[in-house]
């Protein structure tokens, strides 16, 4: 029995070098390296106020990239790795929530941030394209029009849309290629107004 460690020491150092997992290998280093961690990582997540089902997803999808990692090969620091990927999670959270809706666009003024104000016809034409791109996604079939909100204004990825809506990667690419294909055709066949042009 005392020589478990040493095969332990002997097996980690296979697994580190590079050598292809099993299932079970990753398995029991993920229960042996991973799990241990859990107590930390999810009070971690919890620093920024969140929900408890916001942290539930946060850690979910942490330990989901983190096998994705060790099945090319484990790292050698496991507790760097895990919470280098929560932090990057964390800060990737924290960027879509801070995406402003086209609704909140509309009206400028209620923003109340300093920017450097463009020309009065740039903003009245820059509002007008926001007014078509609006109509031009209300006109869109529901699942075409959210999935293409929640890529293309909340910036979530296929898979996360998939996730979200619980349809395969396969049908948001499609309802994806749909929606954009069906804006470009509403936003290019309404008519222009042409005294804007002149």
């Amino acid at each position: 029995m005392a020589d478990t460690p040493d095969i332990d020491r002997a097996e980690d150092a296979a697994l580190i070098s590079g050598d292809l997992l099993s299932a079970g290998d990753l398995r029991l280093w993920f229960v042996r390296e991973v799990l241990p961690l859990e107590a930390v990582l999810i009070q971690f997540l919890m620093r920024g106020g969140r929900s408890k089902s916001d942290v539930e997803d946060l850690r979910q999808d942490v330990y989901m990239r983190v096998c994705a990692i060790a099945q090319e090969a484990i790292p050698a620091q496991t507790k760097a790795l895990v919470f280098k990927i929560a932090r990057n999670l964390l800060i990737d959270r924290v960027r879509h929530e801070q995406v402003v809706s086209i609704e909140s666009v509309e009206n400028l003024d209620v923003l109340n941030v300093a920017i450097d104000e463009p020309a009065p016809d740039r903003s009245v034409i820059a509002r007008e394209e926001l007014r078509r791109l609006q109509a031009a996604l209300d006109k869109l079939p529901d699942r075409v029009r959210c999935a293409v909100i929640m890529q293309k204004i909340d910036g979530f990825s296929v898979r996360e849309i998939a996730v979200r809506t619980g349809a395969s990667e396969r049908t948001i690419e499609r309802l994806l290629s749909d929606g954009v294909r069906a804006l470009a055709e509403i936003m290019l066949r309404e008519p222009v107004d042409m005294r804007r042009t002149t």
